[in-house]
């Protein structure tokens, strides 16, 4: 069930957004994050499923292609507003109590490292509340266990329509584990990112 964005806000002050993907994922990122506004302050930190035996190129590919500033996130960075961070491929990507980023090695999640659970879970754990998280498109189940975790935690959680993704098995493992805040296409999840910037006072 869709939810309709409401004009005023029900949920608390947003700070960061954590998006994960799998199958499909650099294809609904592009179009995810092209509707958002060069000047787009909260940061986004986004794990996707690669190959980890060479260097990504998503970084550049997508710095090429979108008006916000994107990086490859590295190892005991802080967090800025209005950055578009990738994990690296072979790392895990977490958020620690101060806001930086980590990268580590341990032990796989879903066959994948970075996984989309890792990412999650520490970011609500930084966060609690003001955190939003999208899971978008994928084959496995990675991010569903981190999804309810920020749920658990107060934040905000988004599901990608599973009759939107390219491929259903991730949005679906979600559901199946506990009912988000919001269920939407990616044009309606771009439409409420922009709705989740702080408004100047």
């Amino acid at each position: 069930m869709s939810q309709e964005i409401a004009g005023q806000h029900p949920w608390p002050r947003i700070e960061a957004i954590v998006i994960g993907a799998s199958a499909g994922g650099v294809e609904a990122l592009l179009n995810l994050f092209s509707e958002l506004r060069r000047d787009f302050r909260l940061p986004l930190i986004v794990v996707l499923h690669m190959p980890d035996e060479r260097r990504s190129q998503l970084a550049e590919v997508f710095a090429r292609r979108l008006a916000l500033r994107v990086k490859e996130a590295d190892d005991k960075e802080l967090i800025v507003p209005g950055t578009l961070y990738f994990a690296a491929p072979g790392y895990h990507l977490s958020v620690e109590k101060d806001r930086s980023l980590s990268l580590s090695q341990e032990e796989r999640l879903h066959h994948s490292r970075p996984a989309i659970d890792f990412l999650f879970e520490s970011a609500a754990d930084a966060y609690g509340e003001h955190l939003a998280a999208v899971l978008l498109t994928g084959a496995n189940q990675d991010g569903a266990r981190g999804l309810a975790e920020v749920k658990r935690q107060g934040g905000l959680t988004i599901v990608q329509d599973p009759r939107d993704a390219q491929v259903a098995i991730m949005p679906e493992a979600a559901l199946a584990l506990q009912q988000p805040d919001y269920i939407l296409p990616l044009r309606g999840i771009s439409r409420l990112l922009a709705e989740l910037e702080p408004t100047p006072c």
